[in-house]
């Protein structure tokens, strides 16, 4: 064993120390971890219970939901389509949906809002798709239909001048997921598919409501709050939203995303048939500054490229993306230059006191724990 490997060998070890040692401090009920480098698993982990009911454990086989996570997939299918010459990313949003018109806008007009701006979350619109939730079993889990969508738009506003800042919004995304299903004539769902799970051999991998034949591996999820566990929605339909956060996936399907990034020399052919590297590489380039979360506090990026985050630190550049919907909470960080990268995901949802910084929770902590294994 070189100096090398037995570094990551000792650091590994304390990772997995720590690992297990958060997720039961905080009640996690399962989760899953898998680290590699140069396209190879150098270290993984399957943790507690997939589905309390059915004692049903946590493995490979594991089906997760990645919440926005899904977001770089649609990223990835408008860099193919603007490849294509289907569109350029400073065309204005109007050209292709025109009903955002009726969206207030007091910085100017409509058409100055480009598929950059919802690229880079910059375009000045809220942060969720609906204006509820409290919780209530009344409130939508999120709109099914677009309609639903267009008629809300008399009622939403636009809240800076786009391109002035970063502002995380889910609709955004929303109408990217539109844009690809107006130029495609397919559902997104089967764009994405046809397009990018199925060149990246991602075949247990998919948009809402399980197959009944992978319903067995799909796991429950649970919010933990003041030490109270609860149950989320099982299998919950994302509607309008599957753009922004409809996907699910075991986490070998998600290994074979992150090869697809780190690049590998076998495979690069089907990669370069997926998206150029180019225009790959293109969607790391940062855009603008996005250090602060929703809640105005310092959070781990730096900046945001074209829907993939970067953050800078020590003279390195990792990107990533995160996940956070109905209990599920995931972050995928990778280095390019390195050719390393990681999955962390869990199926419970630990909701802290709003006053609690965000570096003394447990997905902070781990995230940090990761970091010393690049």
């Amino acid at each position: 064993m070189n100096a090398q490997s037995s570094k990551f060998s000792n650091d590994y070890a304390k990772f997995r120390a720590a690992y297990a040692r958060e997720l039961k401090n905080a009640g996690i009920v399962g989760s899953s971890f898998v680290f590699l480098k140069d396209n190879k698993i150098l270290g993984q982990e399957y943790y507690g219970s997939a589905n309390l009911e059915k004692n049903q454990p946590v493995d490979e086989n594991t089906i997760y939901h990645w919440a926005s996570n899904t977001k770089p997939f649609t990223g990835i299918a408008i860099m193919q389509l603007r490849d294509r010459g289907l569109l350029k990313l400073d065309d204005p949003v109007v050209k292709y949906l025109p009903e955002v018109r009726a969206i207030h806008n007091s910085f100017g007009d409509m058409s100055e809002i480009t598929i950059r701006h919802l690229m880079t979350h910059s375009a000045g619109f809220r942060n969720g798709t609906w204006p509820w939730g409290e919780g209530k079993d009344w409130e939508p889990f999120e709109p099914q239909d677009y309609s639903q969508l267009v008629a809300m738009f008399p009622y939403t506003e636009i809240r800076f001048k786009p391109g002035s800042k970063y502002s995380y919004s889910n609709p955004g995304i929303v109408f990217l997921g539109r844009i690809i299903e107006k130029l495609t004539l397919d559902d997104y769902e089967v764009y994405v598919d046809k397009n990018i799970l199925k060149p990246l051999e991602m075949h247990r991998s998919y948009f809402d409501a399980t197959p009944y034949h992978l319903l067995k591996h799909r796991s429950h999820s649970y919010y933990i709050r003041d030490g109270k566990r609860t149950e989320g929605r099982f299998d919950a339909n994302t509607g309008i939203t599957v753009s922004n956060s409809g996907l699910n996936s075991p986490l070998p399907d998600m290994v074979k995303y992150l090869n697809f990034l780190i690049g590998d020399p076998k495979k690069q052919d089907i990669y370069d048939g997926i998206l150029k590297r180019s225009s790959l590489e293109e969607m790391w380039r940062p855009q603008m500054t996005a250090d602060l979360d929703a809640n105005g506090n310092k959070g781990f990026t730096t900046d945001i490229g074209l829907i993939y985050f970067l953050n800078r630190r020590d003279g390195r550049t990792f990107l990533g993306h995160g996940g956070d919907q109905n209990g599920f909470i995931s972050y995928i960080n990778f280095e390019p230059v390195s050719r390393t990268a990681s999955i962390i995901v869990f199926n419970t949802n630990v909701i802290y006191p709003a006053n609690k910084l965000s570096e003394k929770d447990v997905v902070s902590r781990l995230r940090t724990a990761v970091h010393a294994l690049y």
